[in-house]
């Protein structure tokens, strides 16, 4: 729950314009427990595809250009964050989630794997974009771009909003989607039987 309240009051300080350091106060908290830090990353671009790995939480936002912040003293924690040809793969195996928020300008695919969680900040505009959610996984997403392709496996789960032109949307027989206020013109749904339910 720590985690939680520091990540949005985090959020939001950065959004407010609010430096480098923000503040958060929970009641049983220490001083030294209240200071979280930021830390952006030098010579992040071009960042096309992003891949999550372990228990990382996620916040995306379009921007006119790409830029990355690692909360949760990155350092002090053994995670890794890496562009290379387009392609951040962030990964963190620590026992409190890292926190994490990418602006891009020309994002096109996310890809996110065991407990981590992707959200987006604000409307998600991409002309196209692909989304892959897997093990236990979870999205929460507003789209507003002509086509997504949307799969989730496994016991993954995503929260849909927004509109989008065109959409694939497939997801496993164990994985939840909620697409109550998410629209599209033109929609493909497929259901596909976990392996584990095949024979039974």
């Amino acid at each position: 729950m720590k985690t939680k309240i520091f990540s949005f009051v985090t959020i939001a300080a950065i959004v407010l314009g609010i430096g480098n350091t923000a503040f958060a106060a929970t009641k049983n908290d220490s001083a030294a427990k209240d200071n979280e830090v930021s830390t952006v990353l030098a010579n992040v671009s071009k960042i096309s595809k992003i891949e999550v790995y372990g228990n990382v939480e996620l916040y995306v936002s379009n921007g006119d250009k790409d830029q990355v912040k690692v909360y949760n003293r990155y350092y002090a924690e053994s995670a890794m964050v890496q562009n290379q040809k387009g392609v951040l793969r962030i990964s963190s195996y620590s026992d409190q989630k890292l926190v994490i928020w990418v602006t891009a300008e020309d994002l096109r695919s996310i890809t996110v794997n065991d407990n981590a969680e992707v959200r987006s900040f604000g409307k998600l505009s991409p002309i196209d974009m692909d989304v892959t959610l897997n093990n236990n996984a979870y999205a929460k997403l507003d789209l507003d771009g002509y086509s997504a392709n949307i799969t989730v496996n496994d016991r993954a789960k995503a929260d849909l909003t927004g509109n989008v032109m065109e959409c694939t949307l497939k997801y496993n027989h164990a994985a939840t989607v909620n697409s109550t206020n998410f629209a599209a013109e033109h929609i493909s749904r497929k259901v596909e039987v976990s392996q584990e339910y095949v024979g039974l």
